[in-house]
Order: C-alpha cells, then structure tokens, then sequence
C-alpha cells in the first residue's frame, strides 16, 4: 500500500467514524467497549476518551501499563486536538513530505507523530475530543480504535489497516 492509498483510508476512516451527537454517556459506552475487547484479546493498554477543554470522560489502565503509557494519551490528545485528524494521520503526512513535528512548530515533548489518537468528530460540528489508545504498537493502537468505534456506531464497512505498514 502506497502513502497516498494509506493517507485516504486514513481519510475515509475518519469521514465515516463520525457521531451524531456524543455525551459523556457516550464516552462511558464505548471506553466499556474498547476495554472488552482489549481484555476480551489480553492487551496491556491504557484507553483515555477527551474532550477539547481537556476534560477526562474516560480513562482505564490495565495492569502491566504505567506513567509512561499516560504520557502517550496526553501527546497524542495534543495531537489530535490541535490538527483535527487521527493522529497515525499526522505520522503518515510527515512520512510523506519528509517533515517532523517541528516543521509543523510542535515541540516532540508535548505532540506524538504515531498511531493511537483519533478524532471525535460530531456531523455538522466538528472535533470536540479524541480517543486514545497506549500500550502496543503504533497501527495496533490506531486499529484498536478503529474496530471498536465502528462497532460502538454500528458501522460494517470501514476500511482497516492491518499488518506492517512502510
């Protein structure tokens, strides 16, 4: 799969994992959700679900994760909240035109340029938090998210990366 194949399923995840409307109850059900399944498959992940003025709805931490997991969500919270898309976005844009973070006057410190953030996008809103995944690899943490969104929206075909990427 080529960077622009994989930028415009990045795209199209985003464009089709959008919500109607999302509430605290929201974020409640589908962290529940995205720690199912990560129970449900044993991974070690912390799951964080934010909103734009930086309030926590959701947050869990499975045993064997640690202080260095939770400042993962918080980079890659920066990251999604700042550019508006999922954050393996951002990674695979600066793949594409050889960029770093700094190119986009983002300090590594407090922005993460990996998978593992993604938008909550409400329809005729706009961003108005992320969902966050730490704990594996990069695309696992993105994939994680995604699979369990589609469900959480009862959404069948959304496009998902698996396997090694670039």
């Amino acid at each position: 799969m080529t960077i622009d194949e994989l930028m415009a399923m990045l795209e199209m995840q985003e464009e089709i994992l959008q919500f109607s409307h999302f509430t605290n109850e929201d974020a409640w059900e589908l962290g529940n959700i995205l720690v199912a399944e990560a129970k449900r498959r044993k991974l070690p992940v912390a799951v964080s679900i934010r909103l734009n003025n930086g309030y926590t709805v959701f947050q869990y931490a499975a045993d064997g994760t640690n202080l260095h997991n939770e400042s993962w969500l918080r980079r890659k919270y920066n990251t999604v909240k700042t550019l508006e898309h999922s954050s393996f976005y951002t990674y695979m844009t600066l793949r594409k035109t050889e960029e770093n973070l700094a190119s986009l006057f983002l300090d590594e410190k407090e922005y993460a340029c990996c998978g593992g953030g993604f938008p909550i996008r409400v329809e005729e809103v706009g961003v108005i938090g992320a969902i966050l995944v730490s704990g594996l690899d990069h695309i696992s943490d993105h994939d994680l998210i995604v699979k369990c969104v589609s469900r959480y929206l009862h959404i069948d075909e959304v496009p998902r990366i698996r396997g090694e990427i670039l």
